[in-house]
């Protein structure tokens, strides 16, 4: 991903979060409970799994329910204390933790399930498909099968040392980039190794993001988090 281009860092920083479109056709968009509650009864794997229910050590900083990122704008519920995935990388989630536990390492998670209309704000305040997900599309947080999220040391909660902070447009941020500290890379490669290793996928710009294959089993949800509770 290029640099932001001055007037988009004045303007409204830290939305590439959005541009992870792994599905090019028009989504589904399901905004009713009844929609969803039908949908899981004809396939459970369709269900959204709230993290912290399978992945009891598992820590959330959800940047966007806060104006800690870097639009400076709350765009989640205020002090947002769950989030969601889908069934399938929920579990793979859960089973990447538990390998990392035996390290004495855990997952702190920045985002995950991002409502449908989030990313329409998002779209308004930035009509640029290199910086923000075009909702006629949908992206792989509206389908609850995108992450964003990186390590922590479980005795102390601290973060591990990675190339970047959360949201960063710099190539640092890329999985490519070596121009880091040893210690970095290492860190950014277990993460890497091991979300692969339980079968997401990564983003090639944002260390930070994975995301679930198959995007196109999955509809776009406009539900909010209290609903999904």
């Amino acid at each position: 991903m290029k640099k932001i281009i001055p007037f988009f860092i004045f303007y409204l920083m830290g939305l590439q979060g959005l541009t992870q479109n792994q599905t090019p056709s028009a989504p589904t968009i399901i905004s009713k409970p009844r929609e969803y509650k039908k949908k899981i009864l004809t396939n459970p794997n369709l269900k959204m799994i709230e993290l912290q229910k399978i992945i009891p050590d598992i820590k959330y900083e959800l940047h966007y329910a806060s104006t800690n990122n870097f639009t400076k704008v709350r765009l989640y519920p205020k002090n947002l204390t769950k989030t969601f995935l889908r069934k399938k990388p929920a579990e793979a989630l859960a089973e990447a933790a538990k390998e990392l536990s035996k390290m004495g390492i855990g997952f702190k998670i920045w985002d995950a399930y991002r409502p449908y209309s989030v990313t329409q704000k998002f779209w308004e305040l930035i009509h640029d498909e290199r910086y923000v997900a075009n909702p006629s599309k949908g992206s792989g947080h509206n389908r609850g099968i995108a992450i964003d999220l990186t390590l922590i040391d479980l005795k102390t909660d601290e973060e591990l040392n990675m190339p970047t902070k959360f949201d960063d447009f710099s190539e640092k941020a890329h999985h490519g980039y070596e121009q880091l500290a040893p210690l970095q890379i290492k860190n950014r490669e277990i993460l890497k190794t091991t979300m692969l290793k339980h079968g997401f996928l990564k983003f090639q710009t944002e260390w930070w993001h994975y995301y679930w294959p198959n995007g196109n089993d999955y509809d776009v949800l406009d539900l909010s988090f209290s609903k999904l509770k």
